[in-house]
């Protein structure tokens, strides 16, 4: 359990720009900043970022929270991993007991996992580093690789003994769960044993984003082993799909240089690194995903695939290029010479060749992909026809058009062929795919979609309620402006008029408290009466209170409630053009949507009344419920008319 100091710390250090920033590109707009949001596919920014509120919202898709929830919902963590991982990165102490290996066993699967993944790392590294086995066999080979200390230790490599249940064995002495060392893949259930999967490999961790290791890639140095690299099998922890070795070291460095190289392996990335170029990450051996391709783009918009010379193996990744171009993303390509890949060659020359030799031999995808295809083309017209589909193939991937229309005029130059028969030839193929996707979703409009951009955002209302509208609305305003006075005009103790100042939350919860109009929506009445609670104690609690809130809930409906898509620029001002925004006016806001809820309590008591009338038989009390529904009336009129004669007949 932690402590609520503890949780203040975190929030007060954890600052919602540098938890973000961690994931997300953000660009200053006005005083907020903007990115491509983490949680939907998207090619024009809508992702919010707030300094001054501490929070961010997703004006597309509608994911909004705090520091804390980003955290939860980008890493899947639960509240107590997000404040844990945040307490980390902001070097944090949080007082907390040490687990017992029964505890151990009793937390939840995930976090289980990930405790596992880090003891079996922390086995490996010390077998490498202080065991003679290690250093004879791991270390000597890594040095012999060309791999400084400094450099092993940033990547945290490691080494697994050459015996059947090393790790095993370590680990279910200090009490570890077996299950759990079997569904991480760091052994494997034999009948009634367990024996160790990275048995006499070195061992590379694999982390996520934040520095968790999620699983391992293991390097044999037994010539009779079959398998050169093992990996961790897929686990709850570990999706090969959707991880990236060397992210977490490489997305600063890919921030500031607007570009990450891909290569393939994790001696690539290693070599690289030790080499200076630190904005490098690799797929780990397996084919290229389009979850890979969206963590990168989160960084940057530019990709440089690094190939080695294996012609087979560049023809089977062009399919790669096709999706990263579908991405909206540009991608250039770098090709070693014949015998060399990106880790042997970084080991060969110096920082310097190796960058100038990238600079140099950087070209884009169509004249990398002309030139490999072109050399199986020779003289023949059937095999050249074919090279062209396949260029303007890739070509139609790009989504904006004016991209497009450079890449066909290259490819025209390139390929010697008319420029308009690739245009017919690049829409006859998009118009394929769109259809096919139309149809695959079950639809009948096949026309193709405009290559203007045209933005999708969450409706205003989400199809709620007018009532509930209402009620978010009233929310809205003791969050934003609770703390504010508004001035109210009253009679005296001797009857005269007289002006008081008190808090707008105040006003609103006195005012519908003695009319007894209580809310109808589940979260904004919880809301309400946990605000009520502050004042019937004399405080009132701050907008950061709801947004920091422990319920996922109420946090992530107060964000969504104060957040506000536009803003008025700072400009208009600087040039003297004054805009009345709703503070100003802050008396008038607060009593339309009191009068608006007072209406919508009043429609709905004589819709209750017609009722009534139409099931009643006795005169009497016919009688009554006729005055009862004109006295009723009046009050409706007249709450029409403080707002501006508008009745609400819903």
């Amino acid at each position: 359990m932690i402590s609520k100091n503890d949780i203040d710390k975190i929030f007060e250090a954890a600052l919602i720009e540098e938890v973000v920033g961690d994931f997300v590109v953000l660009k200053k707009r006005g005083t907020n900043l903007l990115g491509l949001c983490p949680f939907h596919n998207e090619k024009t920014p809508s992702f919010t970022v707030s300094p001054a509120k501490g929070i961010y919202k997703c004006f597309g898709c509608g994911k909004a929270g705090n520091s804390v929830n980003f955290v939860m919902e980008h890493e899947h963590y639960s509240y107590p991993e997000a404040l844990k991982y945040l307490a980390r990165k902001y070097n944090i102490e949080i007082e907390e007991a040490e687990a017992t290996p029964e505890q151990l066993i009793e937390e939840n699967t995930k976090e289980s996992l990930m405790v596992v993944s880090h003891f079996a790392w922390q086995f490996f590294t010390e077998r490498l580093h202080h065991t003679d086995e290690g250093k004879s066999v791991g270390l000597s080979y890594l040095r012999q690789r060309g791999f400084r200390d400094d450099i092993i230790e940033k990547f945290g490599l490691g080494y697994s003994p050459d015996a059947r249940d090393a790790l095993y064995t370590s680990a279910v002495s200090v009490g570890h769960n077996p299950s759990f060392l079997e569904k991480t893949g760091l052994c494997i259930k034999k009948e009634t044993a367990y024996i160790d999967r990275f048995r006499a490999r070195v061992i590379f961790p694999i982390h996520n984003q934040t520095g968790r290791v999620i699983g391992f890639g293991g390097r044999a140095l037994k010539k009779e082993e079959k398998a050169k690299y093992i990996n961790s099998p897929e686990s709850e922890i570990y999706n090969k799909s959707k991880v990236l070795y060397g992210l977490f070291f490489a997305k600063k460095s890919i921030i500031v240089n607007n570009n990450c190289f891909l290569v393939e392996g994790y001696t690539d990335v290693i070599s690289f690194v030790q080499a200076g170029i630190e904005n490098v990450v690799s797929s780990s051996g397996t084919s290229l995903t389009t979850e890979q391709i969206r963590l990168i783009k989160r960084f940057t918009n530019n990709i440089t695939i690094l190939y080695d010379g294996d012609a087979a193996g560049i023809k089977a990744s062009f399919r790669g290029i096709d999706m990263i171009l579908e991405e909206g993303m540009n991608v250039r390509v770098v090709l070693f010479p014949d015998g060399n890949d990106p880790d042997s060659y970084a080991r060969m020359v110096s920082t310097e060749e190796l960058k100038k030799y990238i600079t140099e031999n950087t070209q884009d995808f169509i004249r990398f992909k002309t030139n490999i295809l072109n050399a199986d083309v020779a003289n023949d017209p059937i095999k050249k026809s074919e090279l062209i589909k396949d260029i303007v193939t890739s070509v139609s991937c790009i989504p904006d058009p004016i991209y497009r229309s450079v890449y066909i005029k290259e490819c025209a130059s390139l390929l010697q062929a008319e420029e308009q028969a690739l245009l017919s030839t690049l829409n006859r193929i998009r118009k394929e795919r769109i259809n096919k996707k139309v149809k695959q979703q079950g639809s009948n409009e096949l026309e193709e979609l405009p290559d203007t951009f045209v933005p999708v955002t969450t409706p205003a209302n989400d199809g709620e309620p007018e009532n509930h509208i209402l009620e978010k609305d009233l929310i809205r305003i003791l969050l934003s402006y609770g703390h504010k006075n508004i001035t109210i005009e009253k009679t005296d103790e001797r009857g005269l008029p007289a002006k008081f100042e008190l808090p707008v939350a105040h006003y609103i919860i006195n005012d519908l408290t003695n009319d007894e109009i209580e809310l109808a929506h589940t979260l904004y009445s919880k809301m309400f009466c946990e605000y009520k609670s502050f004042t019937e104690q004399n405080k009132l609690p701050s907008e950061h209170y709801f947004t920091q809130h422990p319920d996922a809930d109420i946090c992530t409906a107060a964000v969504n409630i104060i957040s506000q898509p536009y803003r008025l620029s700072d400009k208009w001002e600087k040039k003297n053009i004054f805009v009345v925004t709703e503070e100003d006016m802050l008396h008038k806001t607060v009593h339309q949507v009191l009068y608006a809820l007072k209406l919508k309590e009043i429609n709905k008591m004589l819709k209750d009344i017609e009722i009534e009338i139409k099931n009643t038989s006795n005169e009497e009390a016919l009688f009554e419920l006729l005055n009862k529904y004109k006295s009723i009336k009046d009050i409706q009129q007249e709450l029409a008319e403080a707002l501006g004669g508008r009745i609400i007949l819903k």
